[in-house]
């Protein structure tokens, strides 16, 4: 397989995986807690990583360049998927995705910031007014979710700034290694702080775990860690963070159908209106790029 070739298939695997993921993420977390759900997950996956790197006889690289890489990707699989994952007890799983779909315009801003990338224009500002607007909307539709609902848009929105800070910040230190290695390195600053979190903040086997717990900390420990992010460290090692960040506008629609047909999650007016303004400033955000060629 050519090198265009496995990039644009791993790109599709991430879209698919995190079309599902938001879902597996909620269900991951009802009865044993969330915080039990992540940390096995994460556990999971570093086991798996490990023995596919002892496979393929892959090395960890240890330099300090490599170290930067991994506490780069530990923002995103710590930071942002520790705030996901207790999103996902307060709001319909497929709001995770929608606001994750600010993250090309959040990754525009910082890549001008801290890439020094012309990614802001007056078009791009109106993107990002109408985006906001979107937001607006379904935050104004999260008091019949719940009293924690707010509040779990804020956390998401948190999660999407330092998933887009994460994916900067490994552009910039370009440590050039395999993806595989990458996510195994990531993990291993990662797995231990979960395990840490877990120790503080819980501590307890859980009284309860139903089947679809444990099917769905399964799916997200060997498929969403371990292929996911390999694929999705594959990807951003060969696409610009803006590209990469694109997942984000695809991602929406498949997880508010999922959540909706799987999980029978509610779809009002305002939460499809907010999707659709979201969406439409992704487009504006990205008309240059999208529009065919003259």
């Amino acid at each position: 397989m050519s090198r265009h070739s496995s990039v644009a298939a791993a790109y599709l695997g991430v879209i698919l995986i995190w079309s599902t993921a938001p879902l597996a993420t909620k269900w991951s977390g009802e009865g044993p807690g969330f915080l039990f759900g992540v940390t096995s997950r994460m556990t999971i996956g570093f086991v798996c990583v490990l023995i596919l790197m002892a496979w393929q006889r892959l090395p960890l690289r240890r330099d300090r360049q490599a170290f930067a890489h991994y506490g780069a990707g530990t923002i995103s699989l710590y930071g942002s998927i520790c705030l996901s994952y207790w999103a996902a007890q307060q709001v319909p799983s497929g709001w995770i995705s929608v606001i994750y779909g600010l993250t090309p315009l959040i990754t525009a801003i910082l890549s001008r910031v801290w890439l020094g990338e012309n990614s802001l224009t007056p078009r791009k500002l109106a993107a990002l007014g109408v985006c906001v607007a979107g937001l607006g909307t379904i935050y104004a539709s999260a008091a019949h979710f719940g009293a924690h609902a707010g509040l779990g848009i804020g956390a998401l929105l948190g999660g999407a700034v330092l998933h887009a800070s994460s994916a900067v910040l490994i552009k910039r230190i370009d440590a050039n290694m395999p993806a595989l290695a990458s996510v195994a390195g990531t993990l291993m600053l990662t797995a231990p702080a979960y395990l840490v979190t877990f120790a503080l903040f819980d501590g307890h086997w859980p009284a309860l775990l139903p089947m679809k717990s444990i099917v769905s900390i399964l799916y997200l420990g060997i498929i969403g860690t371990t292929v996911g992010f390999a694929w999705y460290f594959h990807v951003l090692k060969h696409l610009s963070a803006t590209q990469v960040a694109m997942i984000s506008l695809l991602t929406p629609v498949l997880a508010l159908g999922a959540g909706f047909w799987l999980n029978h999650e509610p779809l009002t007016g305002r939460i499809i209106a907010g999707t659709a303004l979201i969406l439409t400033g992704m487009v504006l955000h990205e008309w240059a790029r999208l529009r065919p060629a003259t």
